[in-house]
């Protein structure tokens, strides 16, 4: 290899011993006169030998003269690290090795004598810091500017034993570096000085400021690596698993078990992870998958009954990483350890994988060879476990926020106790699909269900409304009326007079009470026909104005109606229906804390309410008659406290109302089906639809043999058809009266027949609405 002064870019250099000389006059010789007697050898040595005194064309010289360079690159390649260090002397700027320990040889060049391996920088990057190196060396030794930064170089080489790649940081050395000049350096002005300083990393504007042909490099440089595997494989894979690298891809798990091949140094291991989704382990391995990040597609699913007893689950059970020896010595292997025991291998490292102290999965290593793992193994592989944790955590939100994305399309927003059924659903359909089968959502029915039914209806809701619109509109009509009088006073025309009779008739008919239509009619003929004739009629004089203004004064500006009486009862509705309602979720979240259960609330004119529950809508089907009694005791003690809150708020209302409170029990269970078309539950089959016909008719049922209704202000009705309910309402009721939340003026009555519904029975009972201790549950209940 030859290596005369010549151009690197736009640089000239050559090989050459003098710097080394000089380290040894400056800082070798001078430490001990035995030092000092060898560098006087060395120089009558190197004046015999011309080849080495200048520049070293031919590296061949150096090996040719090894019995004095050698003693000379000691004090840069000490002995004490020759066969651990990788260390080499390489030619200015060209990288070609001249010099070198062992293991840089075995490790960093190749056959040719030349370094191999890549840059993990793209070439460009690596190209111009070489560039960059050279001028901030320029800068630094001739212009006395020393801003520039070396950046750390990465290299990727294959281990020669192995194959497997490995990391080294190059350290480069350029002590034994001069730069000489050709003539006078040019010079620089303060403004030279000051753009050099704001581009000191664009090799580019530097050449233009420098003249690098003017400069030689002659010595040599020194490098050093360094082995980082380990804290590139780390950053690697941080990149990879946290920041949103597709790695449930083929292309992304084969890499992903590339770099832990690099972290062990073994190019026959396997990797892969198990997630853990309700009753299926979804295991992700480096088989051919698609190129979609999707966990769920890519993934082989197994049903975890079928990994009863496996060494997966065993590292579950024990919550810490496992090795497994040899998995041919284990016993009764189940299905997929035989299946990855046929494809040849023999030992497990296995990790459980947590996320905020749960078990989400598991990551596991594979080796064809039998004890292959060691405690250094595991040493190595713990501190990226929770990076696999994130990662998979990740990939399971990912999965299912798109069956949210299903559930949401298909059934919009739903109950969070019956969830788990809709998601189990949306993953049956992904799975199918998954399977290349057309697809729906499949029925969701649930069976043997209890509904629970509650109601507090403002009592004549329907009436009041009409009497605060009727008071209303009858103000208008007087209003106009007003209006038509005073133009009569100042002119005689027939067509007021018209509008005089047309308005008094429709006073005298809402005297006589709202009719249907009345609204729309009475408001279309004041809008269209009577307020339009205003801007004419205000010529009149003052009084029509006074009586037009007073008219305006009157109306809603909004509305364009007069809008008092309707909402003085309008926010009085508003304020009693915010605070049932409040109450009632208030009550619901404790009740749900103690049971989950199905439930729904309306709000109208009041609220009401309806709960289903039985073992059919609990994932863990974990129900009993406990759970349902208390429930239906605690729909009393709600009756209790929503009658309670009705008292307590008149006060505020501008009207004040009154609400009636219902419970319909029935023990008799049913089966309910969500409607896809509706996005609502239903009753599921005629029979059933019984409990919907009672449900829509109760409120408005009268005790048999007479004239009144069922329900009534201030008091709670229980309906209900058989006696053994009866008989539970008769013991809840008993309670709550020996609490003093109920009056002891219980009653039993039979309902008049409902369209296809007889034989409803009720009780009938008063709320102590000035108890203590009522007040008292009330306010705990607000303050959660």
């Amino acid at each position: 290899m030859t290596s005369s002064p010549q151009k690197v870019h736009e640089f000239h250099s050559a090989t050459s011993l003098k710097p080394l000389l000089g380290f040894w006059r400056k800082r070798v010789a001078p430490a001990c006169n035995y030092m000092a007697e060898m560098l006087k050898t060395f120089e009558a040595q190197m004046a015999q030998i011309p080849a080495l005194s200048g520049d070293i064309e031919d590296s061949r010289v150096l090996e040719q003269h090894s019995q004095l360079v050698n003693p000379l690159m000691a004090v840069v390649f000490p002995s004490s690290t020759w066969e651990s260090e990788i260390a080499g002397a390489v030619t200015p700027l060209e990288n070609r090795p001249f010099f070198y320990t062992p293991n840089f040889k075995r490790i960093l060049m190749n056959e040719e004598g030349l370094l191999r391996g890549t840059f993990k920088q793209p070439e460009q990057d690596v190209d111009r810091f070489r560039r960059l190196r050279a001028f901030w060396f320029i800068l630094d030794k001739i212009y006395g500017i020393g801003q520039g930064r070396s950046t750390p170089v990465i290299k990727t080489v294959s281990d020669p034993s192995t194959g497997v790649d490995r990391f080294y940081r190059i350290l480069p050395d350029w002590q034994f570096l001069e730069v000489e000049t050709q003539g006078e350096p040019q010079p620089l002005s303060p403004e030279d000085r000051l753009r050099i300083l704001d581009n000191i990393d664009n090799p580019d504007m530097l050449a233009r400021l420098i003249a690098p042909q003017q400069f030689t490099f002659r010595g040599f440089i020194v490098i050093r690596a360094v082995d980082v595997t380990e804290s590139e494989v780390f950053l690697d894979l941080e990149k990879d698993l946290i920041d949103q690298a597709s790695i449930f891809c083929s292309a992304g798990m084969k890499r992903l078990q590339g770099r832990l091949q690099t972290l062990l140094g073994r190019p026959e291991l396997r990797a892969g992870m198990g997630a853990l989704q309700g009753d299926q382990v979804w295991v992700i391995s480096d088989e051919e998958h698609s190129e979609v990040n999707c966990i769920f597609k890519n993934s082989k699913h197994i049903p975890l009954s079928e990994l009863k007893g496996s060494i997966w689950l065993r590292a579950v059970a024990k919550g810490q990483m496992i090795v497994i020896p040899d998995l041919s010595q284990e016993n009764e292997l189940c299905r997929s350890e035989r299946e990855v025991l046929n494809a040849g291998m023999r030992s497990f490292l296995i990790a459980p994988l947590f996320y905020q102290g749960n078990i989400i999965g598991t990551f596991y290593i594979m080796s064809p060879k039998p004890n292959d793992f060691t405690a250094m193994d595991t040493m190595l592989i713990q501190p990226i476990v929770p990076l696999f944790s994130v990662a998979l955590k990740r990939g399971m939100d990912d999965i299912h926020n798109e069956v949210q994305a299903i559930i949401k399309e298909k059934c919009t927003a739903l109950h969070s106790s019956v969830e788990w059924r809709f998601t189990r659903a949306a993953f049956s359909h992904l799975e199918r699909l998954h399977q290349g089968k057309p697809s729906e959502l499949e029925p969701i029915v649930f069976k043997n269900v209890i509904p629970l039914f509650g109601q507090a209806d403002i009592r004549g809701s329907s009436e009041a409304r009409s009497k605060s619109i009727q008071a209303d509109l009858t103000e208008q009509l007087k209003l106009a009326e007003d209006v038509m009088r005073w133009v009569g006073q100042v002119k005689s025309w027939p067509l007021i007079q018209q509008y005089q009779h047309r308005i008094q008739n429709r006073i005298d008919g809402l005297a006589k009470g709202m009719q249907s239509g009345a609204e729309a009619e009475i408001g279309n003929f004041l809008r269209q026909e009577v307020e339009p004739t205003f801007e004419e009629l205000m010529r009149l004089g003052p009084r029509v104005v006074q009586a037009i203004e007073k008219y305006h004064r009157a109306t809603d500006p909004v509305r364009g109606i007069v809008y008092k009486q309707r909402k003085a009862y309008e926010s009085s509705v508003a304020l009693l229906n915010d605070r049932l309602s409040a109450y009632l979720d208030h009550e619901e979240a404790e009740a749900q804390r103690e049971f989950p259960h199905y439930f729904e609330k309306h709000k109208t004119d009041g609220v009401d309410y309806v709960i289903y529950l039985g073992a059919s809508m609990r994932e863990d089907g974990h129900f009993n008659s406990f759970h349902l009694q208390n429930l239906v005791l605690w729909q009393l003690l709600l009756a209790c406290g929503m009658a309670w809150h009705t008292e307590n708020v008149k006060a505020q209302m501008s009207v004040p109302l009154e609400t009636c409170h219902l419970i319909l029990y029935n023990i008799a269970p049913i089966s309910i089906r969500f409607r896809y078309d509706e996005k609502r539950f239903d009753v599921d089959g005629a029979y059933d639809v019984r409990q919907e016909i009672i449900k829509s008719r109760l409120d408005k049922a009268m005790v048999k043999g007479g004239k009144e209704r069922l329900t009534q202000p201030g008091r709670i009705s229980i309906v209900y058809s058989q006696s053994q309910e009866a008989e539970v309402m008769h013991r809840h009721i008993k309670y709550l009266q020996a609490k003093n939340y109920l009056l002891r003026d219980i009653e039993s009555v039979e309902l008049e027949d409902l369209p296809s519904v007889r034989g409803l029975k009720a009780l009938r009972i008063g709320v102590n609405l000035e108890a203590q201790a009522l007040a008292q549950r009330v306010e705990r209940v607000a303050l959660g």
